[in-house]
């Protein structure tokens, strides 16, 4: 099952090395120390949307030596963690999306919300996402989608910028206010003329975003995709998730489309025990 890898990797990255102290370790303990920092250290480079690199873009990304990095590289590849393709690029593996889909966040909400996406998805044949925030990003943890009709984002597991998607773009409004201002005053990037990268624009879409209930983003990643989102809510009425419906533009029915999808992120709400959820929107 492919279900947040690259969160579970940046969770375990952070245990082994925010956690171990060397005052009592001995030289073999310290080297074996090493080892699985080096190894979580070239997991994380897969996040961000990296799914395929070769040994030389992880060794880059890593400042590791490239004979370390195909050492570890081969060990992660023998265990399952990664996968080599035949042109010589490596993929995260299936076994560690097998671990990966234990993490009890993503799974328990996976499973109240799969049954009202695939409501959503049914009824419009449309793309239909899952995401949570980590951090600063999104991480996408569901998906259904047609293969007639074929997207190439967002892919279960990976982490994305939360300010040019409408399902980022609800997760970024219901965000802690620092969290919101790193983003928001970082590093925006221009996808297509149509991606917000003017800081008082985005500032003002959130608020409007907090305001309505739902986001729409145009064109913003793409120059086909349309997308439309709205906040999932917990039981202690924050927002934990967001769910949206990937359109292109021609096909786009407005009104219906957030009626729906605000609809499917009440539903699963409400699956949730969150309060005040009792009449449709």
């Amino acid at each position: 099952m492919a279900r947040t890898g690259t969160f579970a990797v940046r969770k375990a990255a952070r245990r082994h090395t925010g956690r171990v102290t060397t005052e009592h370790a001995g030289p073999q303990d310290a080297s074996a120390r090493s080892v699985i920092d080096r190894a979580f250290t070239i997991l994380g480079t897969f996040q961000g949307g990296r799914v395929r690199q070769t040994l030389s873009e992880i060794s880059r990304r890593t400042e590791l030596p490239i004979a370390t990095c195909h050492r570890i590289v081969q060990r992660l590849t023998e265990w399952g963690a990664l996968e080599r393709e035949t042109e010589g690029r490596y993929r995260i593996g299936l076994r560690l999306w097998e671990v990966a889909s234990l993490a009890p966040r993503a799974v328990g909400l996976q499973r109240l919300a799969r049954p009202y996406m695939q409501d959503l998805y049914e009824t419009t044949g449309y793309a239909t996402h899952l995401a949570i925030r980590e951090g600063r990003e999104l991480i996408s943890i569901e998906r259904f989608q047609s293969p007639r009709r074929p997207a190439r984002r967002p892919l279960v597991g990976n982490r994305y910028p939360m300010h040019a998607t409408a399902i980022g773009q609800v997760l970024l409004a219901h965000a802690p206010e620092e969290i919101r201002a790193e983003v928001v005053e970082g590093d925006l990037e221009q996808f297509t003329p149509r991606t917000y990268t003017d800081r008082e624009t985005l500032t003002r879409v959130l608020d409007d975003i907090r305001r309505s209930g739902y986001a729409v983003s145009d064109r913003q990643v793409d120059n086909i995709h349309v997308s439309v989102a709205a906040p999932v809510f917990g039981a202690d009425a924050t927002v934990i998730a967001a769910v949206s419906l990937a359109l292109t533009e021609q096909d786009v029915d407005g009104k219906n489309m957030i009626h729906l999808v605000r609809l499917t992120a009440t539903s699963i709400s409400r699956a949730l025990g969150a309060a005040g959820f009792g009449e449709t929107p």
